[in-house]
């Protein structure tokens, strides 16, 4: 009991004891305090007259002057001292401590311990504790919504994996809505706060929230930057976004207790079969357990506060909800198709290098330039796939597209027979895919016309060189004609039955 530190009613109950005759031992044996410590204070009463029944007991602070001793902690001046300035500035910037010892060990050669740097920032902090204050809310008023991490499932569908827990708690009834999903992406953030919206059957007027990339764009106590599928949303919903200020959480405490309260209580000890028993199990346990307990502050059963008063105050819900919508600013790259989610969508190929506005809701995707829609797709599903709008393309893309086997049959037709052989000997290449060469010939049609085009093809024929630049070869040095005249030449030949002296059949001309 030597050193067991006595309150100042207790040295007074002790001074009333002296006062009624009391010796050092009877205290002892009272329990009240040691004879050692008895005789210093009878001492100290003494000199100061506090033994005499006539005058007054000493207020506390004047005893607590004279009988308190300065601990020999206090008498010793820290090794950290020296680097005060510089020490609480670095803590007051939020640098760890260990960080701190690191700095000073490596910029001043400090020679004391990690300890004794960590004594001085617990007296600093006891000396100057940082006062805060409990953020009263009216019903209906506000909503505070945070991330949590949640278990690990192993669902028949998905596999292993890891989930995070959405929880959304009414500021005044403590109610709370959570549902377990597998991200924290923008799609996800916007769904859960439709269905909390639906759970609790309205719209409180504003939310707390984080600052989490799915609906903060540029974290900032004065001026944040919402995301703009975020902003929507709340438009529609008729809600105001409050952020709290960067690194300062304890703006919305009460979801974070929320969230610990899920993690400590419904998660542990519970098997989950798949993510959807996952979120049933949850939602059970939130109208059960978690709804009708005592609330540590409120003293009350938070669903009880809720639906009595709270549900009434809520706004109501939008006769259509509002179809959420993610927003995404993506440059057009020069294969003119944006990426959205491992999809690609087509764009006009005039704004390839210019920024888009890409806007995604789960069946459609449209895509602006500034305020302008440009490009409407249905939403798709699988990573790799492509929506292409033909009309999306340059000319010759469009045209390469167009010009498939088929095509080039049907327009070879059009020219000749000869063209259409030719054609579809290229076509049915054994080896070579030929269709670009296929395509080349038919544009030279529109450059010399059918007519010189199907002459060229069955010279081309005749000579068995079934290639591009042999037709444009002959078109572009008029050897096309040569192969007109000599067919009407052999046609003349094979009508003449005349029996001249010296003329012979010029099929047998040069056979020998």
């Amino acid at each position: 009991m030597g050193n067991r530190r006595f309150e100042m009613y207790e040295y007074r109950q002790v001074l009333v004891r002296m006062r009624l005759g009391d010796t050092d031992r009877a205290l002892a044996r009272a329990g009240l305090m040691g004879r050692r410590k008895a005789a210093e204070l009878r001492t100290v009463a003494a000199a100061e007259g506090w033994l005499d029944r006539d005058s007054p007991l000493p207020d506390e602070a004047v005893l607590a002057a004279r009988v308190r001793r300065p601990s020999a902690r206090s008498s010793t001046m820290s090794a950290v001292e020296p680097y005060r300035e510089e020490v609480l500035r670095l803590w007051g910037q939020k640098v760890q401590g260990t960080t701190i010892h690191d700095f000073l060990v490596r910029r001043h050669g400090f020679e004391g311990s990690y300890s004794s740097l960590r004594r001085f920032l617990q007296a600093h902090a006891e000396r100057h504790p940082r006062a805060t204050m409990i953020l009263e809310f009216e019903p209906g008023d506000a909503a505070q919504v945070d991330f949590g991490r949640g278990p690990v499932i192993d669902d028949p569908k998905l596999g292993r994996v890891t989930t995070w827990i959405f929880v959304m708690t009414l500021a005044w009834s403590r109610h709370t809505y959570a549902e377990v999903v597998l991200d924290q992406t923008v799609a996800t953030w916007l769904a859960c706060h439709r269905r909390a919206f639906e759970f609790f059957g309205g719209t409180p007027s504003r939310l707390v929230i984080d600052n989490p990339k799915c609906a903060i764009t540029r974290a900032c106590i004065t001026d944040p930057q919402v995301q703009r599928s975020y902003g929507e949303l709340a438009e529609g919903y008729g809600f105001r976004i409050d952020p709290c200020p960067p690194r300062d959480p304890q703006k919305k405490g009460r979801v974070e207790a929320g969230v610990k309260f899920i993690k400590r209580r419904f998660v542990p000890l519970r098997d989950f079969r798949s993510l959807a028993d996952a979120n049933r199990q949850l939602h059970a346990w939130l109208l059960a357990e978690a709804g009708h307990r005592i609330h540590g502050t409120t003293h009350e059963r938070p669903l009880t506060r809720f639906e009595q008063t709270e549900r009434h105050l809520l706004k109501a819900l939008p006769e259509r909800a509002p179809e959420p919508a993610v927003w995404a600013r993506l440059k057009l790259p020069p294969q003119g198709h944006l990426e959205f989610e491992k999809a690609y969508y087509s764009a006009p190929f005039r704004l390839i290098g210019r920024h888009l506005w890409l806007r995604a809701t789960p069946t459609a995707v449209q895509i602006y330039d500034e305020h302008t829609l440009v490009a409407v797709h249905s939403r798709l599903v699988q990573p790799g796939q492509r929506s292409t709008v033909e009309d999306h393309l340059p000319p010759e893309g469009r045209a390469f597209l167009r010009s498939d086997p088929a095509w080039c049959r049907t327009e070879a037709a059009t020219v000749g027979p000869a063209c259409s052989e030719l054609v579809e000997h290229l076509v049915d290449h054994p080896i070579l895919e030929r269709l670009r060469a296929v395509q080349s010939i038919l544009r030279l049609g529109e450059r010399f016309g059918p007519a010189r085009l199907e002459s060229a093809c069955r010279r081309a024929l005749d000579f068995d060189d079934l290639r591009y630049r042999t037709v444009k070869t002959i078109l572009e040095r008029g050897l096309d004609a040569h192969g007109a005249a000599e067919a009407a030449f052999d046609q003349l030949a094979e009508s003449y039955t005349g029996a001249g002296r010296f003329c012979r059949d010029t099929r047998r001309l040069f056979v020998h």
